[in-house]
């Protein structure tokens, strides 16, 4: 898969008419995996450009309609507030839309 820099902003996802730009913002951030979904299948991309705290690339190609999550890897310090967890899939606070229902009884925000 093709993956560019693409833009800090706006933050979550933008189509162009060609591809679109993903941008999440994480003070604290280690690593960001974007996760495509296809069905049952995951892919997922490693976001490797940041501005200003902001995560972010471009996929050629993606359109309205990709379902899709990041997974965000960085420090577990409850004591500075700090509660990163890769296994959790975060949902874009800036989507349109939520395909599906949310099982909250499983989401919770502690491990």
């Amino acid at each position: 898969m093709e993956v560019w820099p693409g833009r800090p902003f706006p933050l979550g996802a933008k189509w162009d008419g060609e591809g679109t730009n993903f941008a999440l913002f994480s003070e604290h951030a280690e690593r960001v995996e974007l996760c495509l979904f296809d069905g049952d299948r995951e892919t997922r991309v490693e976001v490797r450009d940041v501005t200003a705290h902001n995560w972010h690339c471009y996929l050629p190609g993606v359109g309205p309609g990709q379902r899709y999550g990041c997974r965000v890897h960085g420090p577990y310090e409850p004591e500075t507030g700090q509660r990163f967890n890769a296994n959790k899939l975060l949902i874009d606070p800036y989507a349109k839309a939520i395909e599906g229902p949310v099982q909250w009884e499983r989401a919770n925000v502690l491990p």
